[in-house]
């Protein structure tokens, strides 16, 4: 059975996001290893599986990236958890504060996205339980699963049990208030710690697995 491995950045005081969704405070400590090691993470999936909102936002940003992350987020097929169907990429209208601040920081991107986009246009809908719909991917054949949020999504993950593994990207940034991760746990977790690794902008991975 694939396991389903929830990568996140997270601030040192345990925010995904700032008050309104902010995500400007990770650029300040990404570099080149830092990239590498979330690239060949994103590369070992075998699916990316969100929430709707960062759904509409990764389908409306990552056809014409030209990133290191956009050929594995581009091309390794996606499920989106909605109830409504398949959300359309955000607008111009109705951007969120998290897309906003990864266009700011974004090169100059492609003209020319069709393939890419046909990619997110043909992504599964899981409109049932969430965890009956996680067993369910589980148990398929294929390499693991990769969860990417937002905030809400992944706190349902963790609040259910649903997660096996822990891919955290720390960085060197507190934020005082913001989206929390673990905050709807009813109980606490005790996690082992299977690796730690530090790049040089500040930032520091954490890979850990729940206890048996």
């Amino acid at each position: 059975m694939r396991k389903l491995i929830l990568k996140m950045s997270m601030s040192l005081d345990g925010f995904v996001g700032g008050p309104q969704g902010e995500l400007d405070w990770l650029f300040r400590s990404m570099d080149a290893a830092t990239t590498a090691w979330t690239v060949d993470t994103i590369g070992q999936m075998g699916v990316h599986i969100m929430g709707s909102r960062t759904f509409r936002d990764m389908a409306a940003y990552w056809p014409t990236s030209t990133e290191p992350f956009a050929p594995p987020m581009n091309q390794i097929p996606k499920v989106v958890f909605s109830a409504r169907g398949l959300p359309a990429a955000s607008s111009s209208e109705s951007t969120t504060r998290a897309l906003e601040d990864a266009r700011a920081q974004a090169p100059r991107p492609l003209a020319d996205a069709g393939a890419a986009r046909e990619s997110w246009a043909a992504a599964r809908v899981a409109s049932g339980d969430l965890a009956d719909e996680i067993r369910r991917l589980k148990q398929e054949p294929g390499k693991d699963i990769i969860a990417h949020g937002g905030a809400s999504f992944a706190q349902s993950l963790v609040e259910r049990g649903l997660v096996d593994e822990y891919r955290l990207l720390v960085h060197p940034v507190v934020l005082g208030r913001g989206l929390p991760l673990f905050s709807r746990l009813a109980k606490p977790a005790d996690l082992q710690l299977v690796e730690a690794r530090s790049f040089p902008g500040g930032a520091v991975a954490h890979i850990y697995r729940p206890r048996a």
